[in-house]
């Protein structure tokens, strides 16, 4: 065992350190040599206690110490801990391999990553709030930490049915192989029965693709959904037939916004003005007939010298429509993908500081957690869902009376 701690020393050692304006915690704390004292007699204590249920006592014995650097709230501290002959000893207070005591530190630094700190960031707020700091390589091992969770909620099951999936990709840098590269993390946010926004999934690749959103909404399938009402995606080719070929039954819906973006890119900004008018009597229009005569007119005023910007709403005007169909409450929500935009907006909030990430890994570590931290505002039910949800069960009410409903 240890030597037995002289309290009174202690004490007295630690009030003249006060009066001297040294600091309780930290490099040097006064508390330092008490933590230590308190650490090692738990580890001697630990050791007694795995000897003493040692079958053979006399094929396992004490056998001295290894000396171990540790930081906590109190400072970096050198550890004494003991080892036995067999090596069966595995200590608990502090276990093999641990350089950090203060209990609530890693979910200290993992509150300061999700929101876009960097490990500079972190290290000297440690250092401010705690006294010391920790290594990149240690700041590493701590959020690597959130790895296995990231998994298991990457494959969890998902619900049976959701009544909207807003589809879209959102660009970042990442390191690869010495290069920097573009790197598109797929968004996937499901509106489900209850009203409620949940985000079903991450997904990295090197482009966005019609071949790779097969693979993502086959990994939906995979995971529990059965059937998806109305999909809102952009204008990407070959998207439809990708959500067609697992979910056959579901209505895909163009983003307008997206489209009226691209429309107004082959327009002068003197015109933009005049165009978005005229656009907008297409998409405000009573009913799909409506829409499209209104379309035909601003193909004829604009075609000839902007086609760019007028033809593909000719062209794609099956899949531009579709919201129509559907009563107002349910058009407002279905026809644009601001939804997963505003989703995207908050990614930017937190990775606007870093110029590019270590590994497609380390980019989806810290969406993940910014997941963790917006599940908790939409919490809350979408505006207006009662109205929606009953024209749902109306509109599809064979579709959905099959699935859970809560």
């Amino acid at each position: 065992m240890t030597n037995e701690f002289d309290f009174e020393a202690f004490k007295q050692a630690a009030i003249k350190g006060l009066y001297e304006g040294k600091p309780l915690t930290g490099e040097n704390g006064l508390f330092a040599p008490l933590l230590k004292h308190f650490l090692e007699s738990a580890l001697e204590g630990e050791m007694d206690g795995h000897l003493a249920q040692t079958r053979l006592p006399e094929q396992n014995r004490r056998n001295g110490k290894t000396t171990k650097q540790v930081k906590s709230s109190a400072g970096p501290l050198e550890l004494q801990t003991p080892r036995d002959r067999t090596g069966s000893y595995q200590p608990q207070i502090v276990p093999k391999r641990q350089v950090v005591l203060t209990p609530q530190l890693e979910q200290k630094v993992l509150s300061l990553y999700s929101v876009g700190n960097s490990y500079a960031d972190i290290s000297q707020h440690l250092s401010e709030m705690y006294g010391y700091s920790l290594s990149d390589s240690e700041l590493t091992a701590i959020t690597d930490k959130v790895i296995p969770a990231m998994r298991e909620w990457q494959n969890r099951p998902l619900e049976s049915l959701y009544t909207l999936v807003w589809l879209d990709g959102i660009y970042y840098k990442v390191r690869h192989d010495g290069k920097v590269v573009t790197r598109v993390l797929y968004s996937v946010i499901g509106l489900s029965l209850s009203g409620k926004k949940q985000v079903l999934g991450i997904y990295t690749a090197e482009s966005e693709s019609a071949k790779f959103w097969l693979t993502v909404l086959t990994d939906l399938k995979q995971r529990g959904v059965e059937d998806l009402l109305i999909t809102c995606v952009d204008g990407l080719k070959g998207f439809d037939t990708a959500i067609a070929s697992v979910f056959p039954a579901t209505t895909v819906q163009l983003c307008i916004v997206h489209q009226l973006r691209n429309s107004f890119r082959f327009v002068p900004d003197k015109l933009l003005k005049d165009l978005a008018n005229d656009l907008k009597t297409v998409y405000q229009a009573l009913n799909r007939e409506q829409g499209l005569e209104n379309l035909l007119i601003v193909q004829e005023k604009w075609g000839s010298a902007y086609p760019k910007a007028v033809q593909p709403w000719v062209e794609k005007w099956e899949l531009l429509s579709p919201f129509f169909d559907y009563p107002a409450a349910i058009r407002k929500v279905m026809y644009t993908t601001n939804t997963v935009e505003g989703y995207h907006r908050q990614l930017r909030k937190v990775t606007k500081t870093k110029g590019a990430f270590s590994s497609d890994v380390a980019l989806q570590k810290l969406v993940y957690l910014t997941i963790q931290n917006l599940q908790i505002k939409w919490e809350t039910t979408t505006y207006n869902w009662k109205e929606i949800i009953n024209q749902f069960s109306i509109i599809f009410e064979e579709r959905i009376k099959s699935h859970r409903f809560e």
